[in-house]
């Protein structure tokens, strides 16, 4: 018997069968999607009409998936210039206020929180989304999900829990804080699967590991992880799972849409979700296409959404799109390596582009290390006549007994692989500040 909330899957191996669709299928499918929606955006949203109306452009004139690139991108601050303008839900809310069930805001860590919201349809195709990622990965009615993702105002917590009911596991909502008591629970009530952000599932790890109860000990063999990067970071992720004793899995999504990609139990790169949005990669500078296997800015349209839709959204991610069919038989586009890093988080050191997440995946498969780090930048790798960096400072967690010289083999690493300048701080364990939700990797100081 199942619950008014739980749904059958399609198969004993895909929650939907669109996962499977042939390309030129899920292609038309998609064209049709968008053309549907972009009749309802130009109908319902003041925000979209006035822009379009500048171009003189109509939904109808799109009749090709490419043809959408005559629109220019949307980011986040015409987003926020319009809330401004329009106080307080701006002008593209697109269903009835009376129809809108949940709003759901942006952490305000760079402005004021902005909102975006759901029709009950949105809510339930998230739901239905979220439940397909979990179930990719093998978690089935039989588990136990303890979902460790935050859910004062952010839309992690609300959305596994709807996916993970949805797909009919026992559902404990613990969020991203009480540490001890989440990993009671766990042990107590048998927790076979998890999600949260990197930094609080390896907060959890050390935190057991101090109390002489390692979490290898516990039931839990599957880990999704989201909110910053982790599992699309190879020395990350083998981190995590040696911690745990449990596969770890990347997720991507963000605040306008949810979810983007997801791996599946292959762990070769998210799944793009391509029967909800149309993933454009783009080079950051042009706006124009880059082929396949190139990294490039992803721009995203919806599909399927009613309350807050967007059309070509510039997420700021860089990622790496692979369209070979994956082991699993899924046809939708991965993202190779996950999300490789944001456009505005990329640091330019003597004209190489580095990204803290290749520096984290040096530090995490260094032996004496901890895990955690810090990039500092100050005088000491700065061009005091241009301000430009000539190299970074890494600050990083060692364990006790390391040799003397463990600050310079580190540096030379970092400088053989990823060929930037590095100086290296080698702190005692315990000396840089934990996060339970996304840890701050980079300071500049001065």
């Amino acid at each position: 018997m199942t619950s008014p909330t739980t749904v059958r899957p399609y198969s004993d191996r895909y929650w939907s069968e669109v996962e499977t669709s042939p390309l030129e299928q899920l292609r038309e499918l998609q064209l049709a999607a968008l053309r549907k929606q972009l009749e309802y955006v130009g109908a319902h949203s003041d925000f979209y009409r006035a822009k379009w109306r500048e171009l003189g452009f109509e939904p109808g004139d799109v009749r090709t998936l490419e043809d959408l690139r005559r629109l220019p991108v949307v980011t986040k601050a015409d987003y926020v210039a319009d809330l401004d303008s329009a106080a307080p839900w701006g002008t593209n809310v697109t269903a009835d206020p009376r129809d809108v069930r949940r709003v759901h805001f942006s952490s305000g860590t760079t402005g004021r929180p902005t909102p975006v919201c759901w029709s009950a349809a949105d809510l339930t195709r998230w739901a239905d989304l979220y439940a397909r990622t979990g179930y990719a990965q093998g978690v089935r009615d039989h588990d136990v999900y303890q979902c460790l993702f935050g859910y004062a105002w952010f839309v992690g917590g609300l959305g596994a829990t709807a996916g993970y009911e949805r797909l009919g596991a026992t559902v404990l909502p613990g969020g991203s804080s009480e540490t001890e008591r989440q990993i009671e629970t766990m042990f107590r009530y048998g927790t076979t699967a998890i999600s949260g952000t990197p930094s609080f599932i390896l907060h959890l790890a050390e935190a057991a590991e101090a109390k002489g109860t390692p979490l290898t000990g516990s039931a839990v063999s599957r880990i999704q992880v989201g909110g910053e990067p982790g599992a699309c970071v190879p020395a990350t992720r083998a981190h995590i799972e040696r911690r745990w004793g449990a596969k770890c899995f990347d997720g991507y999504g963000s605040l306008e849409f949810q979810p983007i990609a997801w791996e599946c139990e292959e762990q070769a790169g998210g799944h793009l979700v391509e029967d909800f949005a149309y993933a454009e990669i783009v080079d950051p500078e042009t706006h124009e296409p880059v082929p396949d296997g190139t990294p490039g800015a992803l721009v995203l349209t919806h599909l399927d959404k009613q309350a807050t839709p967007l059309v070509r959204w510039w997420t700021g991610d860089i990622v790496v799109r692979d369209n070979a069919r994956c082991g699993c038989g899924r046809t939708h586009g991965r993202l190779a390596g996950g999300v490789v890093g944001r456009a505005d988080d990329m640091l330019v050191v003597r004209g190489v582009n580095l990204f803290p997440s290749a520096v984290e995946q040096v530090v995490r498969r260094t032996a004496g290390t901890t895990g955690e780090y810090l990039i500092v930048l100050d005088e000491d790798v700065t061009d005091p006549a241009t301000g430009y960096l000539t190299g970074i400072k890494l600050r990083v967690e060692v364990e006790q007994g390391v040799p003397e010289d463990f600050g310079s083999r580190l540096a030379a690493a970092v400088r053989a692989e990823l060929t930037v300048r590095c100086v290296a701080e080698p702190v005692p364990e315990g000396t840089l500040p934990r996060s339970t939700h996304k840890t701050k990797r980079v300071v500049r100081a001065g």
